[in-house]
């Protein structure tokens, strides 16, 4: 299915949702997954005259999301680095109030070793006069040990659990839109999450899916849900756990530029590398292939060698007895793979390399016990050796 733009992506999948509680997105890098989110919240938003918000419908997690924290090193003394909130976002609105502090905490305990708390009353130190500093932003500090006198320790946690924590207060914030009795979020309809996972582990990735998935089916007319990802176990573990609750698509650019297509993955593979092969069959059937794709065949070859634990992706190129094809085409995979081939400046194929991009992707296909339910039956192309 093509959309011309991301708004009629964005109200297609408000459509779909009137239908499924769950959409579930895979899509690589630099699709667009981000700007996404903003126009699926930008068709539930009311402006003023002035620009001002007055009416949304949908609580989203994105890069922005992450923005909205940032970190206070104490570049003077290097004592007490703590991460501040961005008191200007209502994101932030009525912290304090809803007791956030301890719900965060009762999801963080299942991810992180660490505590923390947040002071709301910061202030620049006093000066030679005696009078106090300014207000500051409220911030987090963290925390494993303490002083002697009962003091926190500050430290300043890695990446990942700085990811880590955001997650859980977001996901703080989702259990308060879930509970109809709470007044302050009943205007969210829709939560859009967008890659809440980018530097995560393999484990934390999983426990983060599978929490996720039992979080918002607690309920069950909770808000409508989107959750999209370049990261294949996290997809696929969401998918496994919505099961049949959840549309599941694979998100790429369309031909024309800022154009996209939603491939249906329901019924189809959701693994990204078989996603990408049917792909690639699909582009040699109609005769589409552009320089880009020799180098998503090789990424496939790649995680093929790997999973059945060869020396190389070579020994991927299948030929037969003496074939002296497997030479060229390693050459060609190789040379093609590594040139400046871009997905988003698309260069057809000389048809010369269309005919050995087609028979090097039937060998591997042929080669590998792929479900051959997967890809149509291939008939002969015209003038194909």
């Amino acid at each position: 299915m093509s959309f011309p733009d991301l708004p009629s992506l964005a109200q297609h999948l408000r459509n779909e949702l009137e239908i499924k509680r769950f959409v579930l997105l895979y899509a690589y890098n630099g699709v667009g997954k981000t700007r996404l989110s903003g126009a699926f919240r930008d068709l539930g938003r009311v402006l003023n005259e002035y620009g001002e918000t007055t009416q949304r419908d949908t609580l989203y997690f994105n890069a922005y999301t992450e923005d909205l924290f940032s970190w206070d090193n104490d570049l003077a003394y290097e004592r007490k680095r703590v991460l501040e909130l961005n008191s200007e976002s209502r994101f932030f609105s009525g912290l304090r109030a809803l007791e956030m502090e301890v719900k965060i905490g009762r999801l963080l305990q299942r991810y992180a070793n660490f505590n923390f708390y947040i002071d709301y009353e910061r202030r620049e130190p006093q000066d030679s006069s005696g009078e106090p500093g300014q207000s500051l932003p409220p911030a987090v500090t963290f925390f494993r040990e303490r002083e002697e006198n009962g003091d926190p320790i500050p430290i300043k946690v890695s990446r990942g659990e700085e990811n880590i924590f955001i997650w859980c207060f977001f996901l703080a914030i989702v259990e308060l839109a879930m509970d109809p009795e709470i007044e302050a979020y009943r205007w969210v309809k829709y939560v859009y999450i967008d890659d809440p996972i980018s530097s995560l582990d393999e484990q934390n990735a999983i426990s983060v899916a599978n929490h996720l998935a039992q979080l918002v089916t607690s309920v069950e007319n909770g808000p409508r849900i989107v959750v999209s990802t370049h990261h294949v176990l996290f997809f696929n573990v969401l998918c496994n756990e919505l099961r049949n609750k959840a549309s599941r698509h694979f998100l790429r650019n369309g031909a024309v530029s800022d154009s996209f297509e939603l491939l249906d993955t329901t019924s189809r593979p959701f693994l990204h590398h078989l996603a990408t092969l049917v792909e690639l069959y699909e582009a040699q059937e109609s005769g589409a292939l552009y320089t880009h794709h020799f180098n998503m065949l090789r990424r496939v070859m790649e995680q093929t060698a790997n999973f059945l634990g060869l020396d190389d992706w070579k020994t991927c190129v299948k030929v037969v007895g003496d074939d002296p094809g497997r030479t060229l085409y390693t050459r060609m995979i190789d040379l093609m793979s590594h040139g400046d081939y871009s997905v988003y400046e698309p260069r057809e194929m000389m048809a010369e390399n269309k005919a050995h991009f087609r028979a090097i992707l039937r060998q591997f296909l042929a080669g590998h016990p792929f479900n051959p339910e997967l890809f149509a039956p291939a008939p002969a192309m015209a003038g194909e050796a």
